[in-house]
């Protein structure tokens, strides 16, 4: 039987007091953006896609509300 090793596990920098600190800053950012350009890009995108499928939502809302012309 094969014992489970405990010590060859990747030991990784604690970076939560960095990132508490850079959350907690008081610079008038908003907390979803903090964290750079990743953060504004994420935003930005979600924000297009967003208002973008509303647009087409109420469009194709509008258009099976209508009858259809007949031809």
């Amino acid at each position: 039987q094969r014992t489970i090793r405990t010590a060859s596990r990747r030991q990784f920098e604690n970076k939560v007091p960095e990132k508490q600190k850079l959350f907690q800053e008081d610079n008038g950012i908003p907390v979803h953006l903090k964290d750079g350009v990743a953060d504004a890009f994420l935003y930005r995108t979600t924000m297009i896609l967003t208002v973008g499928r509303t647009t087409y939502a109420i469009y194709q809302l509008a258009m099976a509300s209508l009858p259809k012309k007949r031809g």
